[in-house]
């Protein structure tokens, strides 16, 4: 069983319910799949036990040998990648026109390493992890290999719980593809509520079953009611609703995950909408 834990936009508490869910899940697999942002692992002590290189794209690079200045790469280049024969690899696209368009094959495409993968062995399982290269964009095709890796690992455990990036980009929809349900975690904005009807027509799209969660649901009612109205609109799960708590901010800071703090309201809420999931999932 894979659950994927999305949100349609950055800092609605999404990394931070995944990790208490991971916790409250016991027997899990934990796969970060947010490769951009990627601070799911930080909530746990661990060991890297494998670390490779991950190459997701090229970049130009010209032979100055060969090179006659004639500055057609230049004049080619839709990126302003190219200034005095001399390529911006932070510009650069890989897109070859500079190639194709180089009268003296003076420049060539060379795969650029983007990331490093790693599998992190932990207390209680292991969590498939990137660390992305300055600049390097996240990838469809990392993701997929974050979770090809962590399936290796497999053994007891009933579940995987996969974060997942923000939006509906290239790495949501290698997250999501193959999956068996997804948790849209949401929260009472203008922004909140437009995000999440993007990301619940991705998981459509995908045939997915879908499950949303209201994060601070009590600092704007208004919207929450709108939210809930949608919901039962487009026939989805509404798993929790979890209200504001200062705690949740002291949790990150250290580090801990939110359901192991005794007086949080938040902490318990979450406890109580992996009861609903758990009812949905097995």
């Amino acid at each position: 069983m894979e659950l994927v834990v999305l949100s349609g936009k950055g800092g609605t508490g999404k990394t931070t319910i995944a990790a208490s869910l991971s916790e409250l899940a016991k027997d899990v697999l934990r796969i970060d799949c947010d490769v951009d942002a990627s601070n799911f692992y930080l909530y746990y002590e661990g060991t890297d036990i494998e670390a490779e290189e991950f190459y997701g794209g090229k970049k130009a690079v010209i032979d100055e040998e060969k090179c006659i200045k004639c500055g057609k790469c230049e004049e080619i280049c839709k990126f302003d990648a190219i200034h005095s024969c001399e390529v911006d690899t932070f510009a650069c696209e890989g897109c070859g026109a500079c190639v194709l368009i180089c009268p003296e094959k003076a420049i060539a495409l060379i795969e650029e390493k983007a990331a490093y993968a790693f599998i992190t062995e932990l207390d209680n399982g292991v969590i498939s992890r990137a660390e992305m290269e300055i600049g390097s964009d996240g990838s469809g095709k990392l993701v997929a290999l974050l979770r090809k890796n962590g399936k290796r690992f497999l053994n007891k455990e009933r579940l995987i719980i996969i974060d997942g990036s923000p939006g509906i980009g290239c790495s949501v929809i290698a997250s999501i593809t193959g999956c068996d349900a997804v948790l849209i975690v949401t929260e009472p904005t203008v922004s909140g509520v437009e995000d999440l009807m993007r990301v619940v027509a991705l998981c459509e799209r995908f045939g997915l079953y879908t499950m949303v969660c209201i994060n601070k649901y009590d600092i704007n009612e208004e919207i929450t009611k709108t939210i809930r109205s949608f919901i039962a609109q487009r026939q989805l799960k509404l798993v929790g609703e979890i209200p504001y708590d200062d705690t949740v901010m002291k949790s990150i800071n250290e580090l801990r995950p939110v359901i192991y703090y005794e007086d949080s309201i938040a902490g318990e809420a979450i406890r109580d909408m992996w009861l609903n999931i758990k009812n949905i999932i097995f």
